[in-house]
């Protein structure tokens, strides 16, 4: 290994900006590409990339043999596991332990929006009319965090300051011990019957592809609401839109969704109580970024484990 690997970084809009932050960790040799002819001229004795959205039908080629270790800028890979143009010799990590602070901030601004109508105190204020009203709260609430990861076990914390229940459901059961009461994932209408609110951080992976279905959505209390934060295709959308047209759950706070951008004439844009946002929940922000992967770049060199390494096996 030499002493500085060759590193390229690769983003559509901000290679540069990206390359020159991992300049200042002390990396000299860093080229970046934002198309495919500028990411093929570099590949040729590349031997780390840190990429977003990359064209990966250039690594199966000749001139990316070099390649050891692939850095997603994001969080979730279900994109880059299934993708058979990816050698199983390369490395990927993702980023973690970078997104719980903003995911969980997103959540509660909603959470509080709905349970303190808010609606209704901008309506009164629009038509000048005093309109004193008695509130909810958010206290003795039951939130449920299907994923209790680090973004997961965020939620929790915050959640704690609220001073509500909190149940998890996880499929390794590491965390369990975050949470008042844990269910596995053979257990979701059980998890869900209780809940106040359902909130889902989990990663996609075949296994958790549309298992929030009609089933689960209609074991939960008529007045929960779900919030999703996790990756789009967590819920069948076609079963959560028939279920929220017969009036069963309070809302729905979705950040994410199988096809995104979210087509203009999706029904879900349209609906009174769907929060529609814009995957802008856990931002990938230039400096984080940098950061963590400077910090992975150290443990590469150092023949460390690397931080965020994926398990295709598992999916993320």
């Amino acid at each position: 290994m030499t002493p500085k690997p060759n590193i390229l970084v690769y983003s559509a809009d901000q290679a540069e900006a990206y390359a020159e932050c991992i300049r200042g960790y002390g990396f000299s040799s860093v080229k970046a590409a934002s198309t495919l002819e500028e990411a093929k001229k570099y590949l040729p004795g590349t031997e780390v990339i840190l990429g977003w959205k990359f064209p990966t039908q250039c690594l199966n080629e000749p001139i990316a043999s070099s390649v050891r270790w692939f850095q997603s800028m994001g969080a979730g890979v279900d994109d880059l596991v299934s993708d058979t143009n990816i050698p199983e010799n390369i490395i990927l990590t993702r980023i973690v332990d970078q997104f719980g602070g903003y995911i969980s901030e997103y959540v509660f601004t909603y959470l509080l929006y709905i349970v303190k109508d808010v609606p209704r105190m901008s309506k009164a204020q629009l038509e000048n009319r005093w309109d004193p009203f008695i509130s909810e709260t958010l206290a003795g609430k039951t939130m449920g965090v299907a994923g209790l990861g680090s973004i997961g076990a965020e939620i929790v914390r915050k959640a704690r300051a609220f001073d509500m229940n909190v149940h998890g459901l996880s499929f390794s059961g590491k965390q369990a011990q975050l949470v008042d009461r844990h269910f596995t994932s053979d257990k979701w209408k059980e998890f869900v019957k209780e809940l106040d609110y359902l909130v889902l951080t989990l990663p996609l992976t075949e296994a958790t592809h549309h298992v929030i279905n009609r089933d689960v959505l209609l074991a939960m209390k008529p007045e929960a609401a779900i919030i999703n934060v996790g990756r789009g295709a967590l819920i069948d959308e076609g079963d959560l839109l028939a279920v929220m047209r017969s009036g069963h759950l309070q809302g729905a706070v979705l950040d994410v969704f199988e096809t995104e951008p979210l087509p203009k004439d999706h029904p879900l844009w349209r609906m009174p109580n769907v929060y529609v946002t814009s995957h802008l929940s856990g931002p990938s922000t230039r400096d984080g970024v940098s950061r963590f992967f400077a910090e992975n770049l150290k443990r590469f060199l150092n023949e460390q484990p690397l931080q965020g390494l994926v398990d295709r096996n598992r999916g993320y």
